[in-house]
């Protein structure tokens, strides 16, 4: 690690009283070593992976990590506080922080130098003798492991090495053969979380006599179990935040699966939650294929709280249902556009297709769209099923929601059917199945009984309630104007510019497409709406780079000269680098823009037939120049707070009689 760390890199006396702040103490000091090239844009990086996850952990250890372009050679920097920062950990403040730059590019040795310092801050007697040092060079040459020596790969502790463990050989099994686990750990960056979860599983399996190997699923590298490993495991576990790589291989093995945070704060209770569902004979139904788990959130979906696996659930459909949103959505706009709304809809493509004419163009876009929009509801049914209780889930699930169309329950039936079908799956899941059985369940028993209960449920219980709902948001929708309307379109722009692609923005952006399923003028007013206030993100921020650069980074102000085209297309994700660097000025302020946009379109009563496209599908909607007029209006006050709010954060920070600080230079406070 000599390359790494050097005492000019280490701060004993650490003052920051803020995470934000620590992490920009820290990140100068990488400066003046010429190791990060743009502090600010480091900054945005670090702040945005602090965003997925915060990076605290148990025992008083703070370790902010990221990937960064702005990074020119991989460099750790480490703080020590006497009061202590908040780094979102259980036990409280950290006081020994590790400030981890891994360039973009950064190559396999580097990395697993990083991870091998991950492992070293599970060991008590390395943070002892850290937070004991008095000496910067002192400091460094104990991380870099200098001092004391750190044991060759002969006197390694009797629990294997994760990172070398993955393509070891099954071990002889002895008379009395132990509990065997193998694991698999990950998390988004897979610099730090990724290889401290695989050391303190190790640990802890060697505290209880447990035979575990992990498999790190990290940036420094992926090796793959061995298979013989993998079928001598008594159980298995996942500690992650992204998907598991191959889960298929652990199909028809006791699983616990949980975020990477919980295998490193309490492996003990995994290993032991392992053993009584082994004991138990509990089998996880993990598909064949590469399915995807996301526990995101950090908790691991097993675990989380019901609200935010609900979430994990429906944001599963929708995010499979936008692509057929986007492909079908436009062509159908596209026939309109060559054809018009009755010659589009009216001509039939088998009887009256015709080369050169137009019209007849216009009509085999228009059923092909039509085909593509036909699947959305049973694709978000199916697919909401599917984050629930994983592939065998598919099959009900699109039952239930070509039922749902079937009994005219539309958008609302299919997420009820998506629901549905999960839970009837996991219920079958949990009912013990003799051995013998347990090869056919996933392909032919749970589908065949989860797709008779869930048709069941929607044709005869649930379906008919669902589709008066549905038609009384209808009416309800067709029925707006004048100040519920406004209202309306103020929480839409709110929503959509909450989170810019997250949770909030999917639910409305899924509210106004479920209703181009069956359009009516109130369901085309609400996707105008919500297409304007998307696209005000982006374009305010653009516009704010433009108009007040000194505001900006350098790197702020590349990315505003992209942001214009990413606003102009409808995506509201441009504007995330400027809200990951400063949320609590660019959040509010797009927020407020979005509210304007979004109740000024709806007060003009624009229309929109298309579900995406941005300015591109303009000629598509009704009353456009108003439309534009509605979208412009949000951009301006979007812009101006923003400019406004950095604008008074420069004044507050300039030093006292002198001029503001510049975009540049260190602040006195950080957001």
């Amino acid at each position: 690690m000599s390359e790494l760390i050097t005492a000019d890199l280490v701060d004993l006396d650490l003052s920051a009283t803020t995470k934000d702040a620590a992490a920009r103490s820290l990140a100068e000091r990488m400066v003046a070593a010429h190791r990060v090239t743009d502090l600010d844009g480091f900054l945005a990086d670090v702040a945005a992976r602090e965003a997925q996850m915060p990076t605290g952990l148990d025992g008083g250890i703070g370790i902010p990590h990221c990937r960064s372009e702005h990074v020119s050679a991989p460099t750790l920097a480490f703080g020590r506080s006497a009061a202590g920062i908040d780094f979102g950990a259980a036990d409280g403040p950290a006081d020994l922080i590790f400030l981890i730059a891994a360039p973009a590019g950064a190559d396999d040795d580097h990395l697993t130098t990083l991870s091998g310092l991950a492992r070293r801050l599970m060991d008590a007697e390395f943070t002892a003798a850290l937070r004991a040092g008095t000496e910067p060079a002192a400091a460094a040459a104990l991380i870099r492991g200098e001092e004391p020596a750190e044991p060759t790969a002969e006197q390694e502790p009797e629990h294997a090495e994760p990172g070398r463990d993955a393509g070891a050989e099954a071990a002889e099994p002895a008379a009395d053969a132990p509990f065997r686990v193998v694991a698999v750990t990950s998390c988004p960056t897979g610099i730090a979380h990724t290889y401290m979860a695989a050391e303190s599983l190790a640990a802890a399996g060697h505290d209880q006599g447990v035979e575990i190997t992990v498999e790190t699923q990290g940036s420094a590298g992926f090796t793959k179990l061995d298979p013989a490993v993998i079928a001598a495991a008594d159980a298995v576990i996942w500690a992650h935040d992204v998907e598991v790589r191959e889960k298929g291989r652990f199909r028809g093995k006791p699983l616990v699966d949980v975020g990477v945070k919980a295998g490193i704060n309490r492996p003990a209770e995994l290993i032991a939650e392992a053993r009584r569902k082994a004991e138990r004979g509990e089998v996880a139904a993990v598909a064949a294929g590469d399915g995807a788990t996301d526990a995101g959130d950090g908790s691991g979906t097993d675990h989380a709280h019901f609200g935010v696996r609900l979430r994990t659930y429906l944001m599963s459909g929708v995010s499979y249902m936008v692509p057929f949103v986007a492909a079908g959505g436009l062509l159908i706009a596209l026939s309109f556009a060559i054809g018009g709304y009755e010659i589009a809809s009216a001509t039939s493509v088998a009887d009256h297709f015709v080369w050169g004419e137009a019209d007849s163009w216009a009509a085999l876009l228009n059923q092909i769209g039509s085909a593509a929009f036909g699947f959305l509801v049973p694709v978000l049914a199916g697919y909401i099923a599917y984050g629930m209780a994983d592939r065998p889930a598919l099959v009900p699930g699109f039952v239930g929601g070509a039922i749902a169309l079937t009994v005219n329950a539309g958008f609302l039936g299919g997420l009820v059917a998506g629901l549905l079908a999960g839970a009837v799956v996991m219920a079958i899941q949990r009912a013990p199945v003799h051995a013998t059985l347990r090869g056919i369940m996933p392909v032919l028993v749970i589908p065949l009984i989860a797709s008779a209960v869930v048709g069941f449920l929607m044709f005869i219980v649930v379906g008919k309630p669902i589709a008066s709902l549905q038609n009384a948001l209808t009416d309800w929708l067709n029925g707006l104007s004048g100040s519920n309307a406004v209202i309306l379109g103020v929480v839409l722009g709110l929503m959509m510019c909450f989170d810019m692609g997250g949770p909030l923005n999917k639910v409305a952006y899924a509210f106004a497409v479920g209703g181009l399923a069956d359009p009516t003028p109130g369901s085309l007013k609400v996707m105008a709406a919500v297409m304007a206030a998307g696209m005000v993100p982006p374009l305010a921020m653009a516009l704010a780079t433009t108009v007040r650069k000194k505001l900006f980074t350098k790197t702020e102000r590349e990315n505003g000269r992209a942001a214009w085209v990413l606003g102009a297309s409808f995506i509201t994700e441009g504007a995330i680098p400027f809200a990951a660097a400063d949320p609590l000025r660019v959040i509010p302020s797009v927020m407020a823009g979005g509210a304007v946009t979004g109740a000024l379109s709806m007060a003009f009563g624009a229309t929109l037939r298309a579900p995406h496209g941005g300015v591109f599908v303009v000629p598509l909607i009704g009353e456009p120049f108003l439309y534009l007029l509605a979208i412009a209006a949000g951009t301006l006050v979007a812009a101006a707070l923003v400019v406004l709010l950095k604008g008074a954060r420069r004044t507050t920070s300039a030093p006292a009689g002198g001029p503001a600080a510049s975009g540049e230079s260190r602040v006195a406070v950080t957001a």
